[in-house]
């Protein structure tokens, strides 16, 4: 594992202890770790979303789609 330093101003530094205590981390390492962990899944679910927006349009999303898409679930739990 790599060792990165960084430098807070000591009210982040108050936030970021104060997080580690309440939330239950080991160490403040462990709870950027998180915070680093959770923004690249945002980022991911974005880059999805986006990709989603600009693809071109397919069936319409009504109800005999999902219709569709609960039988083909069905079978497939079946097999």
């Amino acid at each position: 594992m790599s060792t990165m330093n960084i430098s807070l101003p000591e009210a982040l530094k108050a936030f970021v202890d104060e997080q580690v205590l309440e939330r239950g981390y080991g160490t403040s390492s462990e709870y950027v770790r998180e915070l680093i962990r959770k923004e690249q899944d945002r980022q991911h679910l974005r880059g999805l979303l986006l990709a989603g927006a600009e693809s071109a349009p397919t069936q319409p999303v009504d109800a005999t789609f999902y219709e569709g898409l609960r039988a083909r679930v069905r079978s497939r739990a079946q097999q």
